[in-house]
């Protein structure tokens, strides 16, 4: 089966969003309300995405549309099909235009691709230019970093666990404890204002969206 590749200035850039996204998801947690730390979640690296010229049959008019697929990678990625031995995660939300215009990525996503816009000058049949956009994507095979205290994701969830990193603010972490750091404190509810958390909140996380805060309680 053909595969998208990289083809030289003719590719589509994404960037593995990290730390601090908004737009298409809220921050993986902000900041701690009540003097307690609040911020992102563990960071990501960059990474390349390419679509390929010429587009193969059986690719759709949007590049890493919905269901669609993209390869194993840590500094690029390519859409493969999904049923390949090289396909890593599959996209489940895609949004047009910035990430700051986009909506949320859905709760459980595990990492998100910034697609920049490419619109080279000719091609044979003048449908291969690549809007800017972004790409929720989730793992095809464990591990799930955005699943509740999974440690990761771009968003903070109910049942995700966050630790204390200073100046203010936390950051997500493994409620098993696999991961660098231990984790401090369990969001047990996400609700739309302070007063709907339960009386055991002992720290607010700043989340945004239309429920903006974590109610988060001491392990």
């Amino acid at each position: 089966m053909h595969e998208r590749s990289s083809a030289g200035a003719m590719c589509g850039l994404l960037v593995l969003l990290g730390a601090l996204l908004t737009g298409c998801q809220s921050p993986s947690a902000g900041v701690a309300q009540g003097g307690r730390p609040g911020g992102p979640s563990s960071g990501t690296t960059a990474a390349t995405v390419s679509p390929a010229a010429p587009r193969p049959a059986g690719y759709g008019a949007v590049f890493l549309a919905v269901d669609e697929c993209s390869s194993f990678g840590t500094t690029s990625f390519t859409e493969v099909p999904c049923t390949g031995e090289r396909a890593a995660a599959r996209v489940v939300a895609r949004h047009d235009g910035t990430v700051r215009a986009g909506p949320r990525c859905p709760a459980t996503t595990d990492f998100v691709l910034h697609i920049s816009e490419q619109r080279p000058a000719s091609d044979e049949d003048g449908d291969r230019a690549v809007p800017q956009g972004s790409a929720c994507m989730r793992n095809l095979q464990p591990p799930h970093p955005g699943d509740p205290g999974g440690g990761g994701g771009p968003r903070t969830i109910a049942g995700d666990c966050v630790h204390g990193s200073g100046d203010g603010q936390v950051r997500e972490t493994a409620c098993d404890g696999t991961g660098e750091r231990e984790p401090d404190y369990e969001v047990t509810r996400t609700v739309a204002e302070r007063a709907d958390c339960p009386a055991s909140t002992t720290l607010y996380v700043r989340l945004g969206g239309d429920r903006p805060v974590g109610c988060a309680r001491p392990l």
